[in-house]
């Protein structure tokens, strides 16, 4: 009778003890699975101050051809302006 008695509370012991495993597993893989969406999360941070930084570059470079088209419009305008300057110079003088 005594061996019957002891057995249950043997395999409650083990039950236990196997449960208490299946959860440490657990806890370790959540502690895992946390320490992924941190990376994921660092390298999502960084890919988009990327692709911001990438864009200012872009509108910066649009600016500077914007810029660019403006003075050099202006420049081929003036030397124009000076061209008909010179024309009308040289028929009203002669």
């Amino acid at each position: 009778m005594g061996e019957s008695q002891t057995r249950p509370y043997e395999k409650i012991m083990a039950e236990e003890a196997e449960i208490e495993l299946i959860a440490e597993q657990l806890r370790h893989a959540i502690d895992l699975l946390k320490a992924d969406i941190n990376m994921i999360n660092r390298n999502v941070a960084g890919l988009e101050k990327s692709a911001d930084d990438h864009e200012n570059r872009i509108r910066n470079l649009t600016d500077g051809v914007t810029s660019f088209r403006v003075w050099s419009g202006l420049a081929s305008g003036g030397s124009s302006i000076m061209s008909i300057v010179a024309l009308v110079k040289a028929f009203l003088l002669g």
